[in-house]
């Protein structure tokens, strides 16, 4: 494919990547379930990859359409940018760290911001890691915001089109860390996000619970203190488990608790509002008000608690 044409539709880049990611899905389907050299919970389990399928149908979909709309957005605000800026290889590079950074400030704002949360909690609710939980994805992004976060980029002069394209190649990149296959990749875990530091982030082991929010680059974990090693055995999911397969169940059980809780009479506006925003499990109302959610398993941990 010509390399213009693709950033021309940076929407194409994951269809382009798939058939490597379809590769490293059977190479690793083979050797946990047919060798069995994955722990269990690395399993390609059919009703659970088909969910993981169509979540990413759906979120690939919703993608699309609201591009649509954002790409005016983002065109806008193209021509009120600060700097001309020329794409070349250093450019491109500055762009993959700039993007790599707010992407950090994405991720932990998703797990910090209950309405932001609602959407991620999708990737999180698997109990098994395996590549093919790279594509459990939510729809509900563009309504959670995760758009607001690249507008920097494009204000400072970066055209949007490369802006998207970097963007969808930071996602393709974390694909690969998504599996149990690779244990630890040695000086590398210092700089980059590795398959060790994503399975703690993926863990509900209460010292793994909001941590390591890397993209691509480790770095930023460590610089703002989010940074926790693979020590103890991951156990993955989240502690509200959703019990489902079905991928609408699986996408919107979230924003139904959260509206059914904000929505209850009685409530003031200020506790209304941390129900949408405040961290998970930190609204601080009262047990009766919530029907004793607040006094809930682990509930003094507040990003995993959905």
């Amino acid at each position: 494919m010509d390399f213009n044409l693709l950033i021309s539709h940076p929407e194409w880049l994951l269809l382009v990547l798939a058939p490597l990611f379809f590769i490293c899905m059977a190479l690793e389907w083979f050797f946990g379930d047919r060798l069995r050299r994955l722990p269990e919970n690395a399993r390609y389990r059919p009703a659970e990859v088909f969910c993981n399928f169509v979540l990413a149908g759906m979120h690939q979909g919703a993608d699309i359409l609201t591009g649509l709309l954002l790409a005016k957005l983002y065109l806008w605000l193209f021509g009120w940018r600060l700097f001309d800026i020329e794409m070349n290889g250093w450019t491109f590079l500055l762009l993959m760290l700039g993007q790599d950074f707010c992407y950090y400030w994405f991720h932990r704002a998703s797990h910090r911001c209950r309405w932001m949360w609602a959407a991620h909690v999708v990737h999180h609710s698997s109990e098994n890691m395996n590549f093919s939980t790279a594509f459990r994805q939510s729809l509900m992004y563009p309504l959670a915001g995760m758009w607001l976060f690249w507008l920097p980029l494009v204000i400072i002069g970066f055209d949007p089109n490369w802006v998207v394209f970097v963007v969808l190649l930071n996602l393709g990149l974390q694909f690969f860390v998504h599996t149990q296959a690779i244990k630890r990749l040695g000086p590398l875990e210092w700089i980059f996000n590795t398959p060790s530091h994503h399975r703690v982030h993926h863990g509900r082991n209460p010292q793994y619970i909001d941590k390591n929010y890397a993209g691509v680059l480790i770095i930023w974990d460590r610089l703002f203190g989010s940074f926790e090693p693979e020590r103890e055995t991951v156990r993955y999911g989240i502690t509200k488990p959703v019990n489902s397969f079905n991928p609408v169940t699986v996408t919107f059980a979230e924003w139904r608790d959260m509206l059914a809780e904000v929505s209850r009479p009685g409530l003031s506006f200020r506790q209304r509002w941390r129900l949408l925003f405040a961290p998970p499990a930190s609204q601080e109302l009262p047990s009766s008000s919530l029907g004793g959610y607040a006094d809930g398993p682990d509930s003094s941990k507040e990003a995993k608690e959905y």
